[in-house]
């Protein structure tokens, strides 16, 4: 697993071993991005992201290199995305580490541009996730959340929320949905 686009490209990511970690290819990160770009023209210098179920951190690592402002990773368990965050050392003002259920977010004052969320498949994490986004207002206005879920997994879409693109990949369906 490594890094697809940017700064860094090409510098290798490290991933545990078995299936409790289930990074973002680099085939969907790449993917995601250039839809990212046909939204956002590639200025992320201003931006803000949130990783949650961050696992290993690929996909806000792959942020960093390609220019935001920041990248906080959310997680119960932090050591894998921990271990990742040691390769960029130089980047340490811009990275945050938040070790919390993605179901029961803290407040935060923070607000976030784009937020990714990647939960176990097929157990509602997603839905109560997005929920906890809006209830303990951790969106900027106009926020963009892109949604992993299984392909053939439903998935209720929030009146919050506006659907922008949907794309499968592999096993994986991805929503990209803009805040109203």
């Amino acid at each position: 697993m490594r890094i697809v686009a940017g700064k860094y490209r090409g510098k290798k990511l490290w991933a545990p071993e078995g299936k409790d970690v289930r990074p973002t290819s680099e085939r969907a990160r790449e993917a995601i991005f250039n839809i990212l770009y046909s939204h956002f023209g590639g200025d992320y210098a201003s931006m803000d992201m949130a990783d949650i179920f961050a696992g290993t951190g690929a996909f806000g690592f792959e942020a960093l290199s390609r220019g935001f402002k920041s990248v906080t990773f959310v997680d119960i368990n932090t050591t894998a995305v921990e271990k990742n965050a040691k390769l960029f050392l130089q980047e340490h003002e811009k990275i945050k580490m938040m070790r919390a259920d993605a179901t029961k977010l803290p407040r935060t004052r923070q607000k976030f541009n784009l937020v990714f969320t990647d939960a176990p498949y097929a157990r509602s994490l997603t839905e109560k996730t997005l929920e906890q986004l809006l209830l303990k207002e951790w969106l900027a206005d106009k926020a963009i959340c892109i949604v992993e879920v299984r392909k053939d997994e439903l998935f209720p879409l929030s009146e919050a929320f506006e659907l922008l693109d949907e794309r499968v990949y592999g096993l994986a369906r991805v929503l990209f949905l803009r805040l109203k």
